[in-house]
């Protein structure tokens, strides 16, 4: 593995309180340990090395529990968004300077059992500036929200899906710097606005994952996603 990965922690996770008013999503108990923990264990065992974590709301507990990220044999590094929340795509453009000029990208709060390897190779041979993991999943474990063909996702639309899309964004990305770096204007910026658009201009290049993911972004996710993980255990 030669990307780095940058894992956006920064949201108010809003869904999920009273539990996340004194502790960020990252670091809710699941299945004995911080959340966050599950993530960097497995991105260890993908052959990651170098992880940028973008922080926001309580970002400071993450650094306190996280630190260098030597506990799970990773370099950790932190880009805070600051007194403003700059949203999933600002947050990504403000770190760029640690991230060089490819880099994964997943949220806080999703497990993501994919193989990551695969989807580097599958991201170089595409030559576009970013791709998306995509999962056939006919409105199954969330709204479907993207048109996926021959490795291009060819519309993606998280505000207004439209009927017909069969297939949901997985929630692991890669992306060339200079695709963030070219978006002016406002600090803050969605990164599914600009997947929207390189999508739209047929810049986004795809790859179909196939076993489910898990998440902690509503309390019936983080049910599921408690259970996942201590059915791992019992195996």
């Amino acid at each position: 593995m030669t990307y780095p990965v940058a894992i956006l922690a920064g949201g108010l996770a809003t869904r999920m309180r009273p539990a996340t008013e004194k502790v960020p999503k990252s670091l809710l108990d699941v299945a004995g340990k911080p959340f966050v923990a599950h993530q960097l264990e497995y991105l260890r065992t993908q052959g990651v090395r170098d992880v940028v974590m973008c922080v926001g709301y309580l970002g400071e507990q993450v650094q306190e529990v996280v630190g260098d990220g030597s506990d799970w044999g990773l370099r950790v590094r932190y880009s805070p968004d600051g007194r403003k929340l700059l949203g999933t795509g600002g947050a990504l453009r403000k770190a760029l300077p640690l991230l060089g000029e490819h880099f994964f990208v997943l949220y806080g709060d999703s497990f993501l059992p994919a193989d990551f390897r695969a989807v580097e190779v599958s991201f170089r041979l595409a030559r576009c500036p970013a791709l998306m993991t995509v999962m056939k999943n006919a409105n199954r474990w969330d709204k479907s929200n993207a048109t996926y063909r021959d490795g291009k996702v060819l519309q993606y639309d998280k505000r207004s899906p439209l009927a017909g899309m069969e297939f949901i964004d997985y929630g692991l990305g890669v992306l060339s710097a200079d695709v963030l770096a070219a978006v002016t204007g406002e600090e803050t910026l969605d990164l599914a606005d600009v997947y929207h658009g390189l999508a739209a201009a047929g810049l986004l290049a795809g790859y179909e994952v196939h076993e489910r993911f898990y998440e902690i972004g509503s309390p019936e996710g983080l049910a599921q996603t408690e259970r996942y993980f201590r059915e791992r255990q019992q195996q």
